[in-house]
């Protein structure tokens, strides 16, 4: 018989450093969730993978038990990695702030092929492609 599901979190949660802290802590706690063994769990799973942001969406049960995935980075934070950027520009459409070239886009897009709504590396590329753009970096040969 399947576990009867309680809460569904999505958390933004640095690879290999989750803690109680914020946001983790509360947003666990309030469904009374072992935080310190979500912690463990997901660093161990994320190690290797430090200095990106990973989402994570934790399933939580009526027994307090939980399970959790962790999707692929962000486009925009491989986007700004690849571009060695902070941050994005405030003014997209009118200010380039930054290039990654099609080999990047590439890799970006592959990485991201199990979470986006497609199975076509093309489609991928587009849609990673846009996202560039949106952050005011563009995409040379």
């Amino acid at each position: 018989m399947a576990k009867e599901v309680v809460a569904q979190i999505k958390l933004y949660v640095p690879a290999g450093q989750a803690n109680p802290a914020p946001p983790v802590g509360p947003a666990l706690g309030q469904h009374g969730v072992n935080i310190m063994g979500f912690c463990k769990l997901f660093n161990e799973r994320t190690k290797g993978k430090e200095g990106l942001i990973l989402p994570a969406i934790i399933t939580v049960y009526k027994d307090k038990s939980f399970d959790f995935i962790v999707k692929s980075p962000p486009s925009s934070v491989l986007i700004k990695k690849a571009a060695n950027l902070a941050k994005a520009s405030g003014t997209a459409g009118k200010e380039k702030i930054g290039k990654i070239n099609k080999r990047q886009l590439e890799e970006i897009a592959k990485t991201k092929m199990e979470d986006l709504n497609t199975g076509d590396l093309q489609k991928a590329l587009r849609t990673v492609s846009g996202t560039a753009r949106s952050m005011g970096i563009e995409v040379v040969d």
